[in-house]
C-alpha cells in the first residue's frame, strides 16, 4: 500500500512540523476574523450608521447655525458628485461586505467606500444619490490585517526553516551511520564515527563504532592467517619443486609434481589476494581501457585463446590498477578454464557518465541461473562440472576488489551463448558523500 509520507526521517520531520504550524496558522487566522476583524467590521458599521442617521437628522433642522454647529462637531459633511471626486472619491476603494451591513442597517442601498490617504475617509452613497456623506475615521488603519497576517506568515517560515535546522542536525548523525553503514556493505572498514547527537544516537553510534573494530579485528586476524598459511607452505612447495627438477627428467611423475606445485602456488597466490581485497591503496587516474590492453597483451592470455575486444572510448578515473588488472585476469583466466572461445571483453560509460563498465564473456555454456549469485562467494564454483579446478577464490575476489572501488560486479548468462560478467566502477570511489 503506497504512503504519501516522505520516505526520508529529515523529510517526514520537516513536514510534520510544518503541518503542525500550518494548522496552527489557519487556527490563528480564524480566531483572529472571528474575535478581532469581525467585532471591529461590526463597530465600524455601527459608527458609520449612526453618523449617516445624525447627518440626515441634521439636513432637516431648519436652522443653518444649527446644522453648521453639529456637522463641526461630528465632521461629516455632504458633498455633490463633483465635490466629492475632487476630495479623494476618485481615489476611494469599494467596501462590498461593510456596504451589505450598512444597507442591512439602514434598510435601504448603500454603498460605502474607503479612502487612505494622510487622513483616512469613509464615503456613503444612500439610494444612489448625487451626494455622498464624508465621515472621517481615526482609527480606520488599525483595521489593516494585512500586516498582522504577514507577520504571521514569516514567523510561520521562520519556524519552518528552523524545525528543517533542527530536523537536519537530528538526522545527520543518522546520516553518518548510514554512509557508515554503507561502507561496511562494500567491504571497507569506515573510520570511527563523532558520537554526536541525542543520547540514544551516542549509544548507536558507539556500539556501530565498537562493531566497526571488531571488524577490523577479525579482517586482521584472517589477513594474517592467510598471509601466513601462505608464506609457511611457499618455503617446502619451493624445496619440493626443487627437488623435483633435479630428478630424472624421464621420469613420469617429475612433470606432475611440477604442475601441482605450481597449482599450489596459484592457490596460495589466491589466499594472499583475498586478504588484501579490502586494503585501499593506491588510487590514481587511469583508463580501463588501457588497463585492459595491457592484460590483454600479455603473452599468457595470447598462446592459444582468441579474444575479442570491442573498448568504447571512456574518460580516465580514479582507481586501483593493480586491483583492476587482477579483476581481469581473474576473469580472462576463469572464462578460459570454464567457457569457450571466442572471449570478448567489452567496456563503455554509463548513461549518467558516473561510471565505467568492462565485461568479460566467454562463449561456453553458461551456468544455471540459480547458481549464478553464488559464484561469487569464497570457494563457491558454478555447477560440479567445474570442481575439477580452481579454488573457488576467483570470483570472490573480483568481487572483493569491485567492493574495493565501491563498485559492483553482476554475471548473467548471454543470449548469443556463454557466461558475461561485467563490473561497474564509479568513477570517483574516494568522493565522500557529505549530508
Amino acid at each position: 500500500m503506497r504512503t504519501l509520507l516522505p520516505k526520508s526521517a529529515f523529510a517526514r520531520t520537516v513536514s510534520l512540523i510544518a503541518l503542525v504550524l500550518a494548522l496552527n496558522l489557519a487556527l490563528t487566522y480564524g480566531l483572529v476574523a472571528q474575535y478581532v476583524v469581525k467585532p471591529g467590521i461590526n463597530q465600524l458599521t455601527h459608527v458609520i450608521t449612526n453618523h449617516i442617521l445624525i447627518a440626515e437628522w441634521v439636513d432637516t433642522q431648519p436652522d443653518p447655525l444649527v446644522r453648521m454647529h453639529i456637522e463641526d462637531l461630528s465632521e461629516v459633511r455632504t458633498l455633490n458628485g463633483l465635490a466629492a471626486q475632487d476630495a479623494g472619491l476618485s481615489r476611494s476603494a469599494g467596501a462590498p461586505w461593510i456596504s451589505r451591513l450598512v444597507s442591512e442597517r439602514l434598510d435601504r442601498p448603500a454603498e460605502v467606500r474607503f479612502t487612505t490617504a494622510e487622513r483616512m475617509f469613509v464615503w456613503v452613497n444612500l439610494d444612489d444619490a448625487d451626494h455622498w456623506y464624508q465621515i472621517p475615521v481615526e482609527d480606520m488603519r488599525g483595521l489593516r490585517l494585512w500586516p498582522s497576517f504577514l507577520l504571521l506568515g514569516i514567523i510561520g517560515l521562520v519556524s519552518v526553516l528552523g524545525a528543517a535546522w533542527f530536523a537536519r542536525s537530528l538526522n545527520r548523525p543518522l546520516r553518518r551511520l548510514q554512509l557508515a553503514a554503507e561502507e561496511v556493505v562494500l567491504g571497507n572498514d569506515p573510520a570511527p564515527i563523532p558520537e554526536k547527537g541525542t543520547e540514544e544516537l551516542m549509544k548507536v553510534t558507539r556500539a556501530f563504532n565498537r562493531m566497526i573494530l571488531n571488524l577490523s579485528k577479525v579482517d586482521e586476524d584472517r589477513a594474517l592467517l592467510l598471509a601466513g598459511i601462505s608464506h609457511d607452505l611457499r618455503t617446502p612447495l619451493t624445496r619440493i619443486r626443487l627437488a623435483a627438477e633435479m630428478m630424472n627428467p624421464d621420469d613420469l611423475l617429475v612433470d606432475g609434481i611440477i604442475q601441482d606445485v605450481d597449482d599450489l602456488n596459484s592457490i596460495l597466490s589466491q589466499f594472499s589476494d583475498f586478504a588484501r581485497a579490502s586494503e585501499r591503496v593506491g588510487f590514481t587516474f587511469a583508463n580501463i581501457n588501457t588497463l585492459i590492453e595491457e592484460v590483454v597483451a600479455a603473452a599468457q592470455y595470447l598462446e592459444a585463446e582468441q579474444i575479442d575486444l570491442q573498448l568504447q572510448r571512456v574518460p580516465d578515473m580514479e582507481l586501483q590498477p593493480v586491483a583492476v588488472k587482477r579483476i581481469l585476469t581473474n576473469l580472462i583466466v576463469n572464462a578460459k578454464r570454464y567457457g569457450q572461445p571466442p572471449i570478448e571483453i567489452a567496456s563503455g560509460l554509463s548513461r549518467d557518465e558516473e561510471h565505467v563498465w568492462f565485461s568479460v564473456r566467454d562463449a561456453g555454456a553458461g551456468i544455471p541461473d540459480e547458481q549464478v549469485d553464488a559464484m561469487f562467494n569464497p570457494f563457491t564454483r558454478g555447477n560440479a562440472a567445474r570442481s575439477d579446478e580452481g579454488t573457488g577464490l576467483g570470483l570472490a575476489i573480483v568481487k572483493r576488489f569491485a567492493q574495493m572501488h565501491r563498485g559492483h560486479v553482476e554475471a548473467r548468462n548471454d543470449p548469443r551463448g556463454g557466461l558475461r560478467i561485467r563490473v561497474t566502477l564509479p568513477r570517483y570511489p574516494n568522493a565522500e558523500v557529505i549530508d
